[in-house]
């Protein structure tokens, strides 16, 4: 590896922590001083804000003709956040979940998953496609900002008053901080991640990785090192609404507003490649679907399922290797996760969501 590219990736680090601990601190002030619920914000502002590396690389990969690195993008992060960000997360401290991501979020992010799929089913996802998802990321937002505004949380409640106080919210023109306190959170972001993915992509490609698998892996971790960097910094301040609301947030997004973007300004749409569309859209699907019951079941994150969704990551990220680089024991992984952990889990998922179903009742 050269000295330029481990400055890129040192460097990109840096950035993405400094970034994140700023976009938390401002997000928190303004959630305290609007009254606006944490989770929403987590929802909206930090998503939104966290996924903009998502969506420059996308736009940038389909002007360039390079679609299999904008759909893995949008796919691989989703997984990533998932698995990766919600398991080293859980890991650190258990996470508590709301109510509201069980009975609203979740399911829409499944139901767009489910409608990307649904577009992608003929092997490409058309500009028209694009604006459909772009129309729904706009209604999403705006139910989200009427709902807060019918349900705003007592102060009481706000898991930021201890760090982030009246006192605070009080100072004339405070506001104005808060925002140029985001703003430079997210400049942070965007530059660190830029950086990163100019290391790690020029690494990838050093060892003949296929523009998929770059955008699946490579890419997928670098554009997500901010939602890390955000969720584990807010575990660790207590701002858990923040941590979970961030990921399930940015999940929907890299969905609607990454790839309907990306497909929006590519000349002729995104193309599907057949890898994709047969196994990395469903594992995706399935890693949403393996949310509800962990998030039911007493609406907390534990941290052996943080640490189960952990290593899916690592067995999923390895497969991806062994099927690039056509090593013979990709079979043996395959088949030992079809036959005995995906089962396994299966039964797991179903028994913890029949135990909190019965508590429940």
């Amino acid at each position: 590896m050269s000295l330029i590219t481990f400055a890129y990736l040192i460097g990109g680090l840096v950035l993405l922590v400094v970034g994140a601990e700023a976009l938390v601190r401002g997000a928190a002030r303004l959630a305290s001083r609007f009254g606006i619920p944490p989770l929403i914000i987590g929802l909206t502002v930090v998503a939104f804000g966290t996924s903009a590396p998502e969506t420059a690389v996308s736009v940038q990969a389909s002007l360039g003709g390079s679609g299999d690195i904008a759909v893995g993008n949008v796919i691989g992060s989703n997984i990533a956040n998932i698995l990766l960000i919600l398991g080293l997360s859980a890991l650190i401290a258990p996470l508590v979940v709301s109510r509201q991501l069980i009975r609203l979020d979740v399911p829409v992010m499944i139901g767009a998953g489910l409608l990307c799929y649904a577009l992608a089913w003929n092997g490409s996802i058309s500009r028209l496609d694009g604006a459909l998802l772009l129309i729904s990321l706009i209604g999403y937002t705006l139910f989200l900002v009427a709902a807060s505004k019918r349900e705003k949380a007592p102060a009481g409640d706000d898991e930021f008053a201890t760090e982030f106080g009246p006192d605070e919210s009080d100072k004339p023109f405070a506001w104005v901080f808060q925002l140029l306190l985001i703003l430079l959170g997210l400049g942070l972001l965007v530059g660190g991640s830029n950086l990163l993915i100019e290391g790690a992509v020029g690494l990838a490609r050093a060892l003949g990785l296929s523009e998929l698998v770059i955008g699946l892996t490579v890419v997928a971790v670098g554009t997500s090192m901010p939602e890390l960097a955000t969720s584990v910094l807010a575990v660790i301040k207590g701002e858990r609404d923040i941590a979970v609301g961030n990921v399930v947030g940015s999940c929907i997004f890299n969905l609607l507003l990454v790839l309907g973007a990306g497909a929006a300004v590519a000349p002729g749409g995104l193309s599907i490649s057949p890898n994709a569309q047969s196994f990395d859209f469903p594992v995706m699907l399935a890693v949403f679907v393996a949310c509800l019951p962990i998030f039911f079941s007493g609406y907390c994150i534990r941290r052996w399922e943080g640490l189960l969704f952990f290593a899916y990551y690592v067995a999923y990220t390895l497969y991806l290797v062994m099927f690039a680089t056509g090593l013979g024991a990709i079979d043996l992984l395959r088949d030992a996760m079809l036959w005995f952990a995906f089962p396994l889990t299966a039964v797991t998922l179903l028994v913890i969501f029949l135990r909190a179903w019965r508590h429940q009742r």
